[in-house]
């Protein structure tokens, strides 16, 4: 009976033992694909930040802080400027950024119809005063770099332009 009982016990293991085997084991590919899909390409696990951002925890406060704190200065780096002089019409701009993974800054302006015409001048004004900006942090999406993409608002204060200049 003792030589029978261990063979009842392991009977029922090697029956279900047989259905492990039978499994098909996903291939790289199908596992690279489904993961693929399950990432949502159109968001960011961390946004571009600066050190003065860094102390905050919250995803959104942190996003908050970076878009004021860059377009804060894209005001004071523009109102040294004669962009809201020769354009007076123009009260504010929308700037495209691209933040690159090397943590290098892009700026091309969004500017109106009516503008078109002044898109040069304006171009080479906009990249000559937007250099040297602080170190950046480009966006993460999994612990790796990436780029990223925003428009923002920048508001040119033509009356401080006008009485710095008096």
């Amino acid at each position: 009976m003792r030589k029978i009982l261990p063979i009842l016990l392991l009977f029922p293991l090697l029956l279900g033992g047989c259905q492990w085997i039978d499994q098909q084991i996903p291939s790289e590919e199908d596992l690279l694909e489904k993961e693929l899909q399950q990432i949502n390409w159109s968001e960011v696990d961390e946004y571009p930040s600066v050190v003065s951002c860094d102390s905050l925890t919250d995803k959104e406060q942190k996003k908050q802080c970076f878009f004021q704190y860059l377009t804060e200065l894209i005001q004071i780096k523009l109102s040294a400027d004669t962009l809201a002089v020769q354009y007076p019409q123009l009260d504010t701009i929308e700037v495209k950024v691209t933040v690159l993974p090397n943590a290098t800054l892009e700026f091309e302006p969004q500017l109106a119809d009516s503008l078109a015409l002044h898109r040069p001048v304006i171009d080479s004004i906009i990249k000559t005063r937007l250099v040297d900006f602080p170190e950046i942090q480009p966006a993460l999406k999994r612990g790796m770099p990436v780029k990223t993409q925003f428009v923002l608002p920048v508001i040119l204060d033509v009356q401080k332009s006008k009485f710095r200049r008096r």
